[in-house]
């Protein structure tokens, strides 16, 4: 311990005393409403350190609790993103149902309009794997009626024909395959040209002389020539024309979708028919055959 010198004792006790006297001064002085002044100095010397902790604390609690949070959050947001994604799929789902039922629906309709031709409607069940051959796979065969070389097509037009028929499914081979062809005419001119694919998306219109007349965008139906198909069925539609050495260089849409073909119809003849149109009245017409068989008065 340190000693003090004797001539400084009396200014320590003084000092002392004096010390002594403001703290009890401080005790009993009241500042109004704040309390005693000795108070007033306490909280103002702790009052620094205890904002200063109660800053610290609560810092810490709100990273708590935002981590946490952060926490609950990205659960929440995984729940709703799982959910999102299960509406996207139940809503792929229905649209893909009323775009059947819609082709369906069509289908039907046909089916009406033309109640006097043999026909079956059936579903598209496999597609060639490869380019050398442009086919597709149905689920009618020989048990529905279907034989080799039918003629198959949807409400929009033709398809193909069948190459294989089995005893539950069959083969078709499509308009786009290169080994393919269907007997054509231009819906304007009514000149006959055959029709056939390249193993691409559009067809070509084959022998047509450079000196023939024909427009861009000019429909070509069926001629009915073929005896597979029955006459003026659509084919497609002309889009693009250029000159060649002997004949046009003629390409056509087809009027069937055959990327996206789901349901087709086959024909369950080989002779020429012909095809109600809605315009006209729902009475069977009379083929050209039959009225050369009625007596003369029938025929008046």
């Amino acid at each position: 311990m340190v000693a003090i010198p004797s001539r400084h004792k009396s200014l320590v006790l003084l000092a002392g005393v004096i010390l002594l006297q403001v703290v009890l001064l401080a005790v009993q002085i009241k500042r109004d409403s704040q309390g005693r002044l000795i108070r007033v100095w306490t909280v103002g010397a702790i009052s620094p350190f205890q904002r200063a902790g109660t800053q610290g604390v609560g810092s810490i609690r709100g990273i708590w609790n935002h981590y946490f949070a952060l926490q609950n959050t990205s659960r929440d947001n995984e729940q709703l993103r799982r959910e999102n994604d299960a509406l996207k799929l139940q809503i792929t789902q229905l649209q893909s149902k009323a775009a059947e039922a819609d082709r369906l629906a069509g289908l039907l309709n046909f089916r009406k309009l033309h109640m006097d031709v043999p026909m079956v409607g059936a579903r598209v069940i496999g597609a060639s794997p490869g380019t050398a051959s442009v086919t597709i796979d149905i689920d009618r065969g020989q048990r529905d009626g279907i034989k080799k070389n039918m003629g198959v097509i949807t409400p929009d037009g033709v398809v193909g024909k069948v190459i294989e028929a089995y005893a539950n499914t069959a083969q078709v081979l499509l308009l786009t395959d290169k080994d393919s062809g269907v007997g054509a005419l231009l819906a304007d001119s009514r000149t006959q040209h055959p029709v056939g694919g390249t193993g691409e998306p559009l067809l070509i219109m084959k022998y047509v002389p450079n000196d023939d007349n024909v427009n861009d965008g000019e429909r070509v139906v069926t001629s009915g020539m073929d005896r597979i198909f029955p006459r003026d069925l659509p084919v497609g539609t002309i889009v693009e024309i250029k000159p060649g050495n002997t004949f046009k260089q003629i390409r056509v849409r087809p009027a069937a979708n055959l990327e996206r073909l789901e349901e087709v119809i086959v024909l369950l003849t080989l002779h020429p028919l012909e095809f109600k149109q809605e315009s006209e009245p729902a009475s069977q017409p009379v083929a050209p055959a039959a009225a050369a068989e009625k007596p003369p008065a029938a025929r008046r």
